[in-house]
């Protein structure tokens, strides 16, 4: 990419060198202020195209673009896809090779990189700063930048320099970031941004390709194999809260044929290493993860993400199932939860160092997300309108799928309230349970609960019925497991007005004992699924002998859209979504082949820059006229020809007038008089 597209216009280098015909909502007006030079902060979903939003400035600016990224798994991924895209960048990180550091810095000292991206413990060297001025640096954008939060699970103290560099080197800066509480955004203002707030952009939070799905946990394995199980062959991801579960869980499904493998941040560095390599390479592959495996992935063609414990929050939520489905893609996600997950949640927040008014935040962002899992209406309403937005029922979660059956539930808390208040707020819901029930165990008896008025009062209901009460009552924050108690089960303010009579109460009635739409979406109609499948294997083929992921060839979204719309030509296949002009040139005849059955004529370099635009069509007839006049109009005089450059030269400056044809493109009385006419009326009618 050369400086002279640096003066180019934003939509055009979108389509040619991304590939892409439109900006996704709310890209535009970001682009467009990044490469007007303000700073800038955007929030904006996971998988919602924050990196299209300062990779394409990147090429419209003058210089360098410096890009601060958290993870080298990331960085790497993304130089890799620019590159293949035609766009110079690189990236200095610890995992680079003599001669990947010797290549950027080459690059870097004649001014020929784009975008560079490094690491933010790059920016504690002495010489950082001086290289980066050296290279010519006008614009740095931070990635993932709520990693400058000291509060944040994924704080990096380095993201603190940021600001200090910005100063020096007299930049404007840029930084994204998907975490969307105001607390956040507000330490990213102050710590990025200490002169003046920058331009903020919130984008919608919907990713309407993800179907949204909750469960209740019943034999979790179980339920995990069987939904790997209906998406064998398919890319996912599998979230636990520990790392010996992810252990456990990985060999489960290693056991059953699946390559599954597990991730946390107690392996070895090299160990994770290779599991990050192969699950960008490999097709179907499953990692079962901590959040560790969290940010550094940027695999487009994850199909779906399970967790198998509750997530900490609705923002920890939101940003892990948006692994799924980058690349527009119909994905899902799948959530297990119970009463031992708000239990562990609730302990991690109490027993946290942190100060008071933090921990009542972090019990308020859990309570959004249990409110959530409990959503007795549209999924997406809920989670939108936490986000601040307004949303229709999406039909693609499962309440839409199936609407819950709710029920007054009022009797039934209260009765739960007053057991957890007559035993003194110091017992679980396993010993409530037994009675409300009237079993009169052991441990019943002992404590002499078997006499409480409360005693047997529940009997009309069974146990897995009470059992959802005490999950929902927890989820709804009626009631919370005391730490000072043994995680005994104490009521909350929120709970007195329905013990009061005061307020009443709706729950599910099902407990969502339901599976969680555990059939798998087709990704194509059935009749298209073999063309897919032979693209698949060809991009396979042809990403294994270049030693790169598959996704680095094209993205399963580009290879669905080529199965559907069938393109018979280079001109047809340019118009598919991620087929910019430097990928066409290198595999469109490839897979072109693969749709028509038939080996692709050869195309003259310049005619293959035109493909997919209006002046193909124009190259084609101009190139005819060429080919049938090249010996005059009776077929006997000398041989002339065009060229396909002065062609090209042609169709840019679009001349109205013999002379202006013959100086433009530089043709002799003889080529002017024979070509001259036809080539001014195509051009008329071409501009009619």
């Amino acid at each position: 990419m050369t400086d002279r597209a640096a003066a180019a216009d934003p939509a055009r280098l979108l389509r040619e060198v991304f590939g892409f015909a439109a900006f996704r909502p709310g890209q535009e007006e970001i682009v467009r202020a990044v490469i007007a030079g303000r700073d800038t902060l955007a929030i904006m979903p996971t998988g919602g195209g924050k990196s299209l939003c300062f990779q394409l400035p990147a090429l419209c600016r003058p210089g360098l673009t410096v890009v601060v990224s958290p993870l080298i798994a990331l960085m790497r991924d993304q130089v890799r896809g620019l590159q293949a895209a035609g766009v110079a960048a690189a990236a200095l990180t610890s995992a680079n090779t003599e001669a990947e550091t010797a290549q950027a810095m080459e690059a870097l000292g004649s001014r020929r990189l784009r975008l560079l991206y490094v690491a933010p413990e790059r920016l504690a060297s002495g010489g950082t700063e001086r290289l980066l001025r050296q290279a010519g640096t006008t614009l740095i954008a931070v990635d993932e930048a709520h990693c400058v939060s000291q509060w944040g699970h994924d704080f990096r103290p380095d993201y603190l320099r940021i600001g200090a560099l910005r100063a020096a080197l007299g930049v404007p800066l840029a930084a994204f970031t998907a975490t969307a509480d105001a607390e956040t955004r507000a330490e990213i203002v102050a710590r990025l941004f200490p002169d003046a707030p920058p331009e903020t952009f919130l984008r919608g939070f919907d990713r309407p390709n993800i179907h949204l799905a909750f469960a209740a946990k019943d034999n979790p394995r179980r339920q995990i194999l069987a939904l790997a199980d209906r998406r064998r062959g398919r890319s996912g991801i599998v979230y636990c809260a520990t790392r010996a579960k992810t252990e456990t869980l990985a060999t489960a499904l290693a056991a059953e044929g699946h390559a599954g493998v597990a991730y946390h941040a107690g392996m070895e560095p090299d160990e994770r290493r290779r599991v990050e390599t192969r699950f960008q390479a490999e097709d179907g592959i499953i990692v079962v993860a901590t959040v560790a495996f969290g940010m550094g992935i940027d695999k487009p063609d994850v199909r779906w993400v399970a967790h198998a414990d509750l997530p900490k929050s609705i923002e920890a939520y939101w940003q892990e199932v948006g692994r799924a489905g980058r690349d527009g893609a119909a994905a899902e996600a799948i959530t297990l939860f119970g009463p031992d997950d708000i239990r562990l949640r609730r302990t991690q927040i109490d027993e946290s160092p942190a100060p008071p008014e933090r921990k009542a935040a972090d019990h308020g962002r859990l309570n959004a997300l249990l409110g959530l899992a409990e959503a007795t209406g549209c999924r997406r309403q809920v989670l939108l309108g936490y986000f601040g937005e307004e949303a229709e029922p999406c039909g693609t979660c499962d309440i839409c799928d199936r609407p819950a059956v709710v029920f007054d539930a009022t009797e039934a808390v209260r009765k739960a309230l007053s057991a957890v208040l007559r035993t003194g707020e110091s017992f679980g819901v396993g010993h409530l349970i037994d009675i409300l029930t009237g079993q009169a165990t052991d441990k019943v008896r002992a404590r002499g609960h078997d006499r409480l008025p409360t005693f047997a009062v529940g009997a009309d209901l069974p146990k897995s019925v009470w059992a959802g009460v005490f999950r929902q009552m927890m989820g709804r924050d009626l009631i919370r497991p005391d730490p000072e108690r043994q995680g005994g089960l104490r009521m909350t303010e929120a709970a007195r007005p329905i013990l009061r009579g005061e307020a009443t109460i709706t729950l599910r009635r099902d407990g969502l004992a339901a599976p969680a739409r555990p059939e798998a979406r087709a990704l194509v109609a059935e009749d298209d699924a073999p063309l897919l499948a032979a693209l698949k294997a060809r991009r396979r083929a042809i990403a294994d002998a270049q030693g790169v992921p598959a996704y680095i060839i094209f993205t399963d979204r580009t290879l669905i859209e080529m199965a559907e719309r069938r393109p018979r030509t280079l001109d047809e296949m340019a118009q598919i979504t991620g087929v910019g002009a430097k990928k066409l040139e290198s595999f469109g005849a490839a897979f072109l082949q693969v749709v028509t059955g038939a080996t692709a004529e050869p195309v003259h370099p310049v005619r293959m820059r035109l493909a997919g635009r209006g002046e193909g069509a124009l190259y084609d007839r101009l190139a005819g006229i060429a080919r049938d006049l090249a010996r005059g109009d009776d077929g006997t005089g000398k041989p002339l020809d065009l060229g396909a450059r002065v062609i090209a030269r042609i169709i840019e400056a679009r001349p109205a007038t013999p002379e202006a044809l013959g100086r433009i493109a530089g043709m002799d009385a003889a080529r002017l008089e024979r070509f001259g006419a036809e080539i001014l009326r195509a051009l008329a009618e071409d501009d009619a």
